[in-house]
């Protein structure tokens, strides 16, 4: 284990990892740089910097300095096309230009699994192919192709997340939580038995501290990071349901009709579910976590439903979203589009069934009125 860098650039701070990551090292007593569009609030130790992170002069400015960058920058997949691959692709080169310019000892670039594309091989390892399926996978491909090369000037880190969550982190689970909080069943496709790997927050900002600390030798690799425990699509949904009390049940629908339809909407623009999604829930999707362990001596302590109860938590505790929120960070709720109408077919569970007449263990007593 070698000491925390002395000063630290964080592209994308402004976004929840980016965020997280800089009040932990803020904490550690490293002095931090944090780059992103969005100003964070002045804090002690820390340099705010705004700034588009394809703009490579306003990013070589910013690591001026710096010994290490926490590149977690990125777009949504939600993002227009040619969005996702300029922030994604040109801001990953951006990066690297500002590293060689001030002559940075380290590099941890934030990937995704969703290099991987739709792997038949689960657990799937580090060396598998990239195999992008969608301009949000091939952008991330593309961009490790990138940063690869560098390792031959400086220690490069490539941590690959799965999906995340926790305080902070929303997107599409809002649909989920909103028709929970609501005594609504919940659709999955299928059966629901499919094994989708998540990740919680904590455990992903615990990780790159951990890549952070490691000898060069060490860090200088990719990692898979995702939990160590996780059931299947309907015993983990079903834990947010059982959290309210309100007697909803996830329910299946026929796959091949929904995939069919959510493809078709989401090619329309009228559903934030974007195709590579859809065809995820067919599957099972987890990656091989023994690297992290064996080389980092990571382990994570969240399992799947900790992570969604979590943030679900999170979710009901914070004020109310403003109706026509479009989804443009992963706080945001993301509009359901015409999944919103299909509320219809899940109405509330009946009072008479006395599902709900009074408050339950986990029921919502504050009296928020969930986004609709």
């Amino acid at each position: 284990m070698v000491d925390l860098p002395s000063r630290v650039l964080v592209t994308g701070a402004a976004g929840v990892l980016g965020s997280r990551l800089t009040a932990d090292l803020l904490a550690d007593g490293v002095s931090v740089v944090a780059y992103d569009l969005r100003a964070l609030d002045p804090a002690p130790g820390l340099t705010v910097r705004t700034g588009d992170v394809r703009d490579t002069t306003a990013l070589s400015e910013a690591a001026d300095g710096c010994t290490t960058v926490v590149h977690c920058a990125s777009a949504l997949p939600s993002y227009p096309k040619a969005d996702i691959r300029s922030i994604i692709v040109d801001g990953a080169r951006s990066m690297l230009d500002a590293a060689a310019k001030a002559d940075v000892e380290r590099v941890v670039h934030i990937s995704s699994t969703a290099v991987y594309g739709l792997p038949a091989l689960v657990p799937t390892p580090e060396d598998h192919p990239h195999e992008p399926v969608d301009t949000y996978s091939a952008a991330k491909a593309e961009a490790e192709a990138l940063v690869v090369p560098h390792r031959a000037d400086r220690c490069v880190s490539i941590v690959r997340p799965k999906t995340f969550l926790g305080p902070g982190r929303l997107g599409l689970f809002g649909m989920l939580f909103e028709w929970a909080e609501e005594g609504r069943d919940f659709p999955v496709i299928g059966r629901g038995d499919v094994r989708v790997q998540m990740l919680d927050i904590d455990d992903l900002a615990r990780a790159v501290r951990t890549v952070l600390t490691a000898p060069d030798d060490v860090a200088a690799d990719t990692y898979n990071i995702g939990a160590g425990e996780f059931g299947t699509l309907r015993t983990d949904f079903q834990a947010v349901l059982d959290e309210v009390g309100r007697g909803g049940r996830i329910r299946s629908v026929p796959a091949a009709p929904a995939i069919a339809m959510l493809r078709a909407a989401s090619a329309l623009g009228l559903s934030p579910v974007y195709d590579r999604l859809v065809r995820k829930l067919k599957a099972d999707s987890f990656v091989d976590i023994a690297r992290a362990s064996e080389r980092l001596g990571f382990t994570p302590e969240h399992s799947n439903r900790d992570a969604i109860l979590r943030t679900f938590r999170w979710w009901r505790e914070r004020p109310p979203a403003p109706r026509g929120a479009a989804g443009a960070t992963s706080s945001d709720r993301w509009r359901q589009g015409m999944l919103a109408g299909a509320k219809i077919l899940f109405p509330p569970a009946r009072a008479q069934e006395g599902r709900h007449d009074q408050p339950q263990a986990g029921s919502n007593r504050s009296g928020r009125t969930p986004d609709a």
